[in-house]
């Protein structure tokens, strides 16, 4: 922490809302954040509930992000939040953090970035315009195992990189959940509120992300298969994909949420011409490093043999697991040190217009007769 915590406030993300609650914990964990603001829900009953629990001033709970942005710049400029947390559906993404950022405030957003690609560059637009600092919650590159797969393939130890291969298997939508009740479920399978993409939008982005950002390899073009297993569903709940990255790199990603009984399985490997790497998500804290010459090597959190830029992102010793939350809260420590005027790594603007163009890419694709479908031209 660096002097006084920066002040924070959250649109979305009240009483029964499950990310907002991961995105004030996260921002707590080291003392960079303190939460002051917020416009939680739509229902006024919810969002007052939703202040009173967190001990916020009834005065600085507002019933909407124009109230809020409103009520923010009319206090001195020492008293008013920082930035805006923006968590929620993603359809109200691009208007919240275009509204945020012309207003002068940094913007912490939930991924996807914004519906389209065109939305995602009206935010580009805005960030340049503002001068403002904008982060996107691609958690899963917060994990310090992760900096240093991403280091070891950048410093050269797998040689050049032939193959990429990232895996999302999640389970909890094999059933019509979506039209059961369940919150969550509904909106990410709605058209209007979600997108274009279903599974795609939700997770195949955080595939997409991870596989790009490690490898450090930009992806030209993909193949790729949209399905909807559940019946009645409105958008794809299963998606496979062929990769053809730059350089020559070949990569698949699969990502769904149909696979019954699974969890939270990301998984990422990538192999060049001297050995290949492997991390899951549900086992953070271990980094497999393959070699063609040499025994396996396990990398541990906390252990001997990491980068030095891996160990200092460690909060706890060797044997004390991190995981998502932490994860999280790497990028609202690099987030708040950049505001603070060091330049620290956080997924932002390239991470969500690589993704939206992705996501545009394998939906014009899939609809197709075509075999492969440039990303960069969508």
């Amino acid at each position: 922490m660096s002097g006084v915590r920066l002040k924070l406030g959250m649109v979305g993300g009240g009483e029964g809302a499950f990310i907002g609650a991961v995105h004030r914990m996260a921002a707590a964990i080291d003392g960079d954040w303190q939460l002051a603001a917020g416009a939680f829900s739509t229902d006024s009953g919810r969002n007052t509930r939703s202040g009173d629990a967190l001990g916020l001033d009834p005065a600085r709970v507002y019933a909407s992000i124009d109230a809020l942005i409103a009520g923010e710049r009319a206090l001195p400029e020492g008293e008013r939040i920082d930035a805006v947390a923006i968590v929620t559906p993603n359809f109200l993404h691009a208007p919240m953090a275009i509204a945020a950022l012309e207003a002068g405030f940094h913007v912490l957003c939930e991924k996807p970035m914004a519906m389209s690609v065109a939305e995602a560059e009206a935010i580009a637009a805005a960030v340049e315009a503002s001068g403002r600092e904008f982060a996107l919650a691609f958690t899963y590159c917060g994990y310090p195992l992760i900096e240093e797969a991403r280091a070891r393939v950048a410093n050269g130890d797998l040689g050049k990189v032939r193959l990429v291969q990232v895996e999302y298997l999640q389970g909890w939508l094999s059933q019509p959940v979506d039209t059961d009740g369940n919150k969550q479920a509904e909106w990410r399978t709605d058209p209007a509120r979600a997108g274009i993409g279903g599974c795609l939008g939700d997770i195949g982005t955080h595939a997409f992300q991870l596989a790009e950002h490690v490898s450090g390899l930009r992806t030209d073009a993909v193949c790729a298969e949209l399905t909807t297993h559940v019946p009645g569903r409105r958008l794809d709940d299963d998606v496979s994909a062929l990769l053809r990255f730059d350089g020559g790199a070949r990569g698949t990603l699969k990502v769904t949420q149909v696979a019954a009984g699974e969890e939270n399985g990301l998984r990422l490997r990538i192999h060049g011409e001297r050995g290949g790497l492997e991390w899951a998500q549900m086992e953070p804290n271990t980094l497999t490093m393959r070699w063609l010459d040499r025994p396996i090597e396990v990398l541990r959190a906390g252990g001997p043999g990491l980068q030095p830029a891996t160990a200092s992102m460690f909060r706890t010793p060797g044997g004390h697991p991190e995981g998502y939350i932490e994860a999280f809260a790497t990028i609202y420590r690099a987030f708040a040190a950049t505001i603070r005027g060091s330049q620290v790594w956080f997924p932002g603007v390239d991470d969500g217009l690589r993704t939206m163009r992705f996501v545009e890419a394998v939906v014009a694709n899939a609809g197709s007769d075509v075999k492969w479908s440039p990303i960069d031209t969508v």
